[in-house]
């Protein structure tokens, strides 16, 4: 009720308007709406001092507050028995809360007495709990400190072993595992401390480890190339003997087929397994790492940079200090010759792109592909630089050949490895023409000296062993039969010297050629041959016979030596095919003529020209010869018996020391010169006239050296030619002799018996000493005895001949 009332709404009187001034009533209701909803009265006030009459104000609210004292009255008389209600309430209400007080006092001493020990229990209980569950957690931290100290202590143990690997897990798993859950303030602060100098320390140990394996890999390297490039020699060797055997086969099965066993040899240490492997690199393993290669401290630094999470860095400083060390390694001394220090520099780099390829294989991504290839290049293009340069430099062929032949076996290793060499082969094909010019220098000063030293004798051999390495060994023996020792070889010692030079040049030719990228090199091999035999030792043959032989016997013995030598030639030749690797057929389809011919022709033209230097004395026998005798001597004028003999001695020796062929050939210059020297005794001045007696001479002197001709057929037969090439050198002597004999000279004057009989003759010789000619009955007064006779046909026909000669010249 109370409440009720308390909500009723106060309801504002209104405020009489009846009063002498409407203004102030204006204004009373004014202030009397403001108090009734509670606004500010301020305004009212400051408005009323303002106005200066604060009473007219004052006097309102005096009205108000009366006009309000009725309706107050009203509202206190409407609630008072709403109070007395609730008073009368309040005070039964006040005798139900002492009795509930008085029951709640006795429960609550019932319930302390019963709750009591409970209570107590209940606190042992919590406080048990409590003690448990600290000792758990207490358990807890000294289990997790117990594994954090056991951890700690392998840590230990692993860092003092060296064992920084596992050092290193058992610290990531301190760090992962345990530094946040460790209870210990203390081991919170050792961990944040010792871990991090834990893993500086193993950066620092296996950085230094990693440094010391950089300086010893380098030697190691060096070792590992010389190994490598061994190994690719003794395999060249290899294949080089298994060439030797197949040429000796192929030899005895051209010379004697049923004579051939065929039989297999199994190499075991062949470079190259079944499945196409370089089981050379693959089973070079062991070798390897007797050398001291060992990539275990690399794949571990690299493994305990990846544990630390650096593994992009160690990458990075690997291959710069591995670059730098290339670098390095290009250096060339200028304090050693190249030729002394150029193997360590091959075997230098080829050991370091040995260990790269093995990295790159084994060794994860710790180098690329890419980046080995960017190293080669590199190396090659410094290697190319530095044989040009050094190439450019030498000026000894041996010097080249030993520098290209071990760049070869380096490119024949590398490769195996799978490094493009042609770059570098390139370089020594290019410097091929340099190489071939300084050994053809060299093989000059060498055949100089060796021809210089010729004492044209023959060359004596006492043993076996020497004739198959003067004779055999070049392939000049005239028979397969081995002769009796001593023997007497046909040549001086000049020809073996000589042959083993050009087969020491075509050796070394065929060596510099050989593995240089380019598989069919005869042809250059054959060009410089070509040179060696036509310009060097051709020249250097005639220049030692045009200067130093004298004699017939230091003659004949040099003509004895270009005989031997043209067979050497052949063997020459044939060996340069074998070697390169061609068939023989092929070497003598591409054959030139003799490549020392101007050397033999000399040899066979000074033989000759000192010959009949040795005629034209026998020859001054002729100022013997009576021309105009009385009888023809029936045995031949004394100067053509003279050189018969000397002629028969002459062939007695050179049968010995001369092929056939060239014997045949000397004698017929010989026979030429002695028919030309017969004429021109004819057509000499000191001969004015002469007669067919001493014609008659004369073709007995013919008929002499014709049957000295004839007496040579054995000579012929050795030579497999035409017996009647030596009778054909007497041509033109017999011709004018049978010219001078005929009973008809003018026949000399028809073509077809001219060609037929006297082709030899010049008619301008045959007008001369045909003016000579007188018959024996043309003496001295004979015309005045014989003027009326009838004139003799003979000298009518030769008059005849002379005048018609005479009109065509």
């Amino acid at each position: 009720m109370l409440q009720s009332s308390s909500k009723t709404r106060r309801k504002v009187a209104p405020v009489s308007s009846d009063g002498p001034d409407s203004s102030d009533k204006q204004d009373l209701l004014h202030v009397s709406s403001a108090i009734c909803n509670g606004d500010d009265l301020g305004p009212f006030v400051r408005k009323a001092f303002a106005s200066g009459h604060p009473e007219t104000l004052l006097h309102h609210l005096r009205s108000f507050a009366r006009s309000r004292e009725s309706e107050i009255e009203e509202v206190c008389r409407a609630h008072y028995q709403d109070f007395i209600l609730a008073v009368d309430d309040l005070r039964s209400l006040l005798s139900d809360v002492e009795s509930l007080k008085s029951s709640l006092s006795s429960s609550n001493s019932v319930l302390q007495s019963v709750a009591g020990p409970l209570l107590a229990s209940l606190d042992a209980f919590i406080d048990a709990r409590n003690i448990a569950r600290n000792a758990a957690l207490a358990l807890d931290a000294l289990r997790l400190c117990v594994r954090l100290t056991d951890l700690c202590s392998r840590v230990n143990s692993h860092l003092s072993v060296g064992n920084f690997y596992m050092a290193l897990k058992c610290v990531d798993a301190i760090d992962r595992d345990y530094r946040d859950k460790t209870p210990s303030t203390t081991l919170c602060r050792m961990l944040d401390r010792q871990i991090p100098a834990i893993r500086s320390y193993v950066e620092r140990r296996i950085g230094k480890e990693f440094g010391d394996w950089l300086v010893q890999i380098r030697v190691v390297s060096r070792n590992l190339g010389q190994l490598a490039i061994g190994q690719a020699s003794a395999a060249r060797q290899r294949e080089e003997e298994l060439r030797v055997k197949q040429r000796q086969a192929e030899e005895q099965s051209r010379l004697s087929l049923r004579d051939c066993v065929y039989t297999l040899n199994k190499d075991d240490d062949d470079d190259y397994s079944a499945n196409g492997v370089d089981s050379s690199a693959a089973s070079g393993g062991d070798k390897f790492n007797a050398l001291g290669f060992d990539l275990t401290p690399l794949y571990r630094a690299y493994h305990i940079h990846q544990t630390l999470g650096l593994e992009d860095r160690f990458k990075q400083y690997y291959f710069e200090n591995r670059k730098l060390q290339l670098t390095s390694d290009f250096q060339v001394s200028s304090m050693t010759p190249f030729l002394e220090s150029h193997q360590t520099f091959f075997a230098q780099i080829a050991g370091f792109f040995i260990v790269e390829d093995r990295v790159w294989r084994t060794g994860g991504s710790l180098i690329s592909k890419l980046e080995v290839e960017n190293l080669w290049e590199t190396a090659v293009s410094k290697m190319c630089s530095v044989l040009e340069d050094q190439f450019s430099r030498m000026q000894t062929a041996n010097h080249l050949l030993l520098i290209k032949d071990y760049v070869s076996l380096l490119g024949v290793t590398l490769r195996r490895y799978g490094y493009p060499v042609d770059a570098l082969l390139d370089v020594l094909s290019k410097h091929r023409d340099k190489y071939h010019e300084l050994l053809l220098s060299d093989c000059r000063k060498l055949i100089a000296d060796a021809v210089s030293a010729d004492k044209f004798e023959p060359m004596l051999m006492r043993k076996e062993y020497e004739y198959s390495m003067h004779v055999l060994s070049f392939q000049i023996q005239t028979s397969d039969i081995i002769p009796a020792f001593p023997y007497l070889a046909p040549f001086s010692s000049t020809v073996p010297d000589c042959c083993r030079i050009v087969r020491s040049f075509i050796e070394d030719s065929v060596s510099f050629m050989s593995y240089g990228g380019q598989l069919d090199f005869y042809d250059v091999v054959k060009k410089y041959l070509d040179r060696l035999l036509g310009e060097v030792l051709d020249g250097a043959l005639v220049k030692l016979i045009l200067s130093s032989v004298h004699g017939v016997s230091q003659a004949m013995q040099m003509a004895a030596s270009m005989a031997v030598m043209e067979r050497a030639c052949d063997f020459f030749f044939k060996h340069a095919a074998q070697l390169s690797g061609i068939p023989l057929r092929m070497a003598d389809r591409g054959r030139r003529q003799f490549p020392l011919k101007s050397a033999r022709d000399a040899a066979e033209e000074h033989l000759a020209g000192l010959l009949q230097a040795k005629v034209d004395d026998f020859m001054l026998l002729t100022e013997n010869v009576n021309w105009m005798a009385d009888e023809a001597p029936p045995n031949g004028n004394e100067y053509a018996n003279e050189v018969i003999i000397y002629l028969e001695t002459l062939i007695s020796t050179a049968q010995q020391i001369l092929p056939a062929q060239v014997l045949i050939r000397v004698l017929r210059g010989v026979l030429s010169h002695i028919s030309e020297k017969i004429v021109g005794v004819f057509l000499a001045d000191s001969v004015k006239r002469f007669n067919g007696n001493a014609v008659g001479g004369f073709d007995v002197d013919i008929r002499l050296f014709e049957s000295f001709a004839d007496n040579q057929a054995h000579l012929f037969a050795e030579a497999e030619t035409d017996s009647c090439q030596l009778k054909q050198s007497l041509a033109e002597a017999r011709q004018l002799i049978n010219l001078l004999m005929s009973s008809h000279p003018e026949n000399f004057l028809n073509p077809v018996i001219r060609e037929k009989s006297y082709s030899a003759l010049d008619y301008r010789k045959v007008v001369s000493i045909s003016e000579k000619f007188r018959d024996s009955s043309d003496r001295l007064f004979g015309t005045f005895g014989t003027r009326g006779l009838k004139q003799n046909p003979k000298k009518k026909s030769l008059d005849t001949l002379i005048k018609r000669l005479k009109e065509v010249s």
